[in-house]
């Protein structure tokens, strides 16, 4: 799909699921103001999990095919999933500083969150200190196809030990509905046409990175 069809759609939906929570949805009674922060939580987290989860496919693949294609989708996958993993961290201590009283606490998804932002962070110090395209790409390749044994860990974490501040999925037990769920999934489609845009254009800018280093390669000779 084309940027510009992209740039329109995922602005589009933005626009309507901004207006969805801050005018539309009613406030949540127990938590106020503050839980409308749920509705971008809850999407960046998806946005996260989901380009692991391409980051994790492409590598398979660049490992079967050494196509270098499949390299630059993993790695533009992991930089756009790396960022909305930050974001999750960061949403999250403000809903949990603003309701709860506390910036972190070291409960299960937490933890695990942190630990698969860092597996992530490596993945990207390895990219940077190997020089040789193909290596450096296949090193990539495996701690992407490792790293995504976090993300389950994650997903399921409330279910395997709930906490005050992670409760046993109130998502997935009907405790969000009516305007709130449409709310919710409409961020949720709302983000991903961002991913998507990031995707295509992160991919096409390593295209031509990739092109540059070539002509710089041939000059030399």
């Amino acid at each position: 799909m084309k940027p510009k069809i992209l740039l329109l759609v995922s602005s589009l939906l933005i626009l309507a699921s901004l207006a969805m929570v801050f005018v539309f949805v009613p406030t949540e009674a127990n938590q106020g103001v503050i839980q409308r922060i749920f509705y971008f939580h809850v999407p960046v987290a998806w946005v996260a999990f989901f380009a692991f989860f391409v980051t994790f496919v492409a590598g398979i693949v660049y490992l079967v095919k050494r196509n270098p294609l499949w390299d630059m989708m993993a790695c533009v996958s992991a930089e756009i999933g790396l960022v909305f993993t930050t974001l999750v961290l960061i949403t999250g201590s403000i809903w949990g500083r603003s309701f709860w009283g506390i910036w972190w606490t070291w409960d299960a998804r937490l933890t695990s969150s942190l630990v698969l932002w860092l597996i992530y962070i490596a993945y990207f110090i390895i990219r940077a200190y190997i020089s040789e395209e193909e290596r450096k790409a296949r090193f990539a390749a495996v701690v992407g196809i490792i790293g995504f044994v976090d993300v389950p860990i994650v997903a399921l974490a409330i279910q395997l030990a709930p906490t005050a501040q992670h409760p046993n999925g109130e998502i997935f037990h009907g405790g969000v509905k009516g305007l709130m769920l449409v709310t919710l999934l409409l961020s949720i489609a709302a983000f991903t046409a961002l991913y998507l845009l990031f995707m295509v254009v992160g991919i096409s800018i390593k295209k031509d990175e990739r092109e540059l280093a070539g002509i710089k390669e041939a000059m030399k000779e």
